[in-house]
């Protein structure tokens, strides 16, 4: 009887553990503004039932491969575009949960004070993996400093430039990169959160920003087999919230804006 009554606690236990399990969740995110958003869900979840793991990494290539290869549940650093270049590159088969927010993306200087100034062969620095570039040389297009052979191409890199009429000096370089190498070029194309790791201020800093109408949500994605988790559709709806979006117009004042 003690035996029978022993093997049903062990087996009451191991479910009571695999149902904890269950409510875990573990994202990989870049620190500003994705990490910090998610530690402002942190305690909303955890009232829903989920515990919410954050880990912080600072390049654009290990969230994915940890979601991929099941190290993490999901992530939260990219836009679709990215998302599906990487797909496309690697291999890999991630989807998207839900968008978030937009960053809008900036161009940055330390020696001028506006894009006007920019001299004949000035070096300009832009992200080095494809849409990221993509994204900086339409942006420069759109600020009329370039033009490209395909005026809509979110994957274009400097071999793509028809017209350059300051001829200026492309360096591709790995996003994160950027802000530290600010002084020494003329012109720094920076995603957003990079931006605010390094103090600067994109509705105020950047010489030229992309509007509201920017198309690189920054997204939520996780695999195929655990996207309709009931933990996953937890998270999807709290960062969705009345309370998220506050927390970013407030906390953000622009430089980052809720996509919902």
């Amino acid at each position: 009887m003690n035996l029978k009554k022993t093997f049903a606690a062990l087996a009451a236990a191991a479910t009571f553990s695999a149902a904890v399990s269950a409510d875990e969740l573990s994202v990989a995110a870049t620190p500003v503004p994705h990490a910090e958003i998610l530690e402002f869900v942190k305690p909303m979840l955890a009232e829903d039932g989920v515990e919410l793991d954050v880990k912080v990494f600072t390049d654009y290539i290990q969230p994915n491969i940890q979601v991929d290869q099941e190290r993490m549940d999901a992530n939260f650093f990219q836009h679709q575009p990215y998302l599906d270049e990487f797909n496309a590159g690697r291999g890999t088969d991630l989807v998207t949960v839900t968008g978030v927010h937009v960053e809008p993306f900036g161009a940055y200087s330390s020696k001028i004070d506006s894009l006007d100034d920019l001299e004949e062969g000035s070096v300009v620095a832009i992200p080095n993996d494809p849409t990221n570039g993509g994204r900086a040389l339409l942006l420069l297009q759109k600020a009329g400093l370039i033009k490209l052979a395909d005026e809509s191409k979110i994957t274009a890199t400097p071999r793509d430039i028809a017209e350059n009429p300051k001829d200026l000096d492309f360096k591709e370089l790995e996003a994160a990169t950027l802000p530290r190498i600010l002084n020494q070029v003329d012109l720094a194309l920076i995603n957003t959160n990079y931006a605010l790791e390094a103090g600067l201020n994109p509705s105020e800093d950047a010489l030229v920003i992309e509007g509201s109408e920017s198309p690189y949500v920054n997204i939520l994605v996780a695999r195929p087999d655990n996207k309709d988790s009931e933990a996953m559709k937890k998270l999807a709806a709290v960062l969705k919230s009345e309370a998220v979006k506050d927390f970013i117009m407030e906390k953000y004042e622009g430089a980052v804006v809720p996509a919902f």
